[in-house]
């Protein structure tokens, strides 16, 4: 069979009547080409099915166009919102993702940034402030952007939430309702600042209305429906078992809701739910969930943005607070006499 030789990049650039040195700008830095000129070069690129020697370009510019981002699971859609818009910008600027998981083991991140950096990312995204002192270690003496989301960090560089604030404005919604006896089913806080504060976001809102919240109100369970449903179970066998439940996310939060009806009870008239996330199943189950919205698609959307800057060399602010509000639906109504 005779084989046609590939194309090449001046194959490219004689096609679409522009120079070698556009093609490649178009290829390597598509923000500097004109909106129109970059457009006629993809289309003669998908044309003659030129494919660029990424590797050959790696070498000859000391760049690989990668950035790296490793969350805790791909089993969660509040990460999936974020990597989505976070791809879709860094590729708008002709960088690829690339995504690496741990499940919560601090063993497994560290090695997942050790095959990231050995790769040559040019910057890595992380979820949260607790790490290993072996991933913090190798990130020191990284020479490459390093940014943290979903939380916040006093001297790196950091997009995220006030996780505290999710917890407080939950609580103390539910206060305002009326309700005394808290609970709270939250993800495991080993490893996991975000369930920590939210945790103690609880706690403060309560403290400030004279009340308390009894270890045995709390039930940790991995993140989740299952989670959500084993943590009410838990808090329906307390003696006197709460009137309002806080989830750690909204898939817990959900998950006990779905616990309490199959117990009987009505929701809200026998008890309160409020979760954090805003997923979009939670407008839709009936009652609608109550809950602190994150704007999770936006997070991704500016990490992304900052770690182009970063990688530009850019000055930046080390830390960007992202908005958060309480959304009230149908899962919440006053405390029952």
């Amino acid at each position: 069979m005779l084989r046609l030789p590939k194309p090449k990049l001046s194959d490219v650039a004689a096609k679409a009547n522009v120079s070698i040195a556009t093609v490649s700008r178009t290829l390597s830095n598509p923000r500097l080409v004109r909106a129109e000129t970059r457009a006629r070069i993809n289309h003669v690129i998908s044309e003659l099915g030129y494919v660029p020697d990424a590797a050959g370009r790696a070498l000859a510019s000391n760049r690989t166009r990668i950035v790296g981002a490793i969350v805790p699971t791909l089993d969660h859609a509040i990460f999936g919102r974020a990597i989505h818009t976070m791809q879709i910008t860094l590729a708008e600027a002709g960088y690829q993702l690339l995504i690496a998981s741990h499940e919560y083991s601090p063993m497994i991140e560290t090695s997942a940034v050790r095959s990231l950096i050995e790769q040559g990312v040019e910057a890595i995204i992380l979820v949260g402030t607790d790490h290993s002192r072996e991933l913090w270690a190798l990130i020191s003496d990284a020479a490459m952007p390093i940014v943290l989301t979903w939380s916040l960090h006093p001297s790196m560089d950091s997009i995220g939430f006030d996780n505290e604030k999710a917890g407080y404005l939950a609580a103390a919604h539910l206060i305002e309702l009326g309700h005394r006896r808290l609970g709270v089913i939250s993800g495991h806080v080993r490893h996991n600042d975000r369930a920590r504060s939210r945790l103690e976001g609880v706690r403060n809102a309560l403290s400030e209305a004279g009340l308390s919240l009894p270890a045995a109100s709390v039930s940790e369970h991995a993140f989740g429906f299952a989670g959500g449903r084993a943590g009410m179970a838990a808090l329906f066998a307390l003696g006197t078992p709460p009137t309002a439940i806080i989830g750690g996310n909204d898939l817990m939060a959900i998950g006990a809701m779905l616990e309490t009806q199959a117990r009987g009870y009505q929701i809200p008239r026998d008890l309160s739910f409020v979760g954090i996330d805003d997923l979009d199943i939670s407008a839709h189950i009936a009652p609608a969930l109550t809950t602190v919205r994150l704007p999770t698609s936006e997070l991704g959307r500016v990490t992304a943005q900052h770690v182009l800057r970063r990688i530009e060399g850019q000055e930046m602010p080390r830390s960007v607070e992202m908005p958060i509000e309480l959304v009230v639906r149908g899962s919440t109504a006053r405390a029952p006499t």
